[in-house]
């Protein structure tokens, strides 16, 4: 179930509720009781599975640029003579 954020127009109360995607947004705020309550964007949920098996998708990883092997000296393993 994903978790909405919501505020209050009227008292500025912020809180997050879990919800079904087909739930109706609340209205009613807890701390000041008016019929108020604006529902934003939800946060969601971050996973991401590394590992055999598992596929990352959907998220916007970095992956690091061609990098070339080092050798234990520290120069590129191409062109190192050790």
């Amino acid at each position: 179930m994903p978790t909405y954020t919501y505020q209050c127009t009227s008292c500025k109360h912020k809180l997050e509720a879990f919800q079904k995607i087909t739930a109706d947004p609340l209205l009613a705020c807890p701390e000041c009781g008016k019929d108020a309550l604006k529902r934003g964007p939800g946060g969601g949920i971050g996973l991401s599975f590394k590992g055999t098996g598992f596929y990352i998708t959907d998220y916007n990883t970095k992956k690091e640029s061609t990098k070339s092997e080092s050798c234990p000296c520290g120069k590129d393993a191409s062109s190192c003579t050790s």
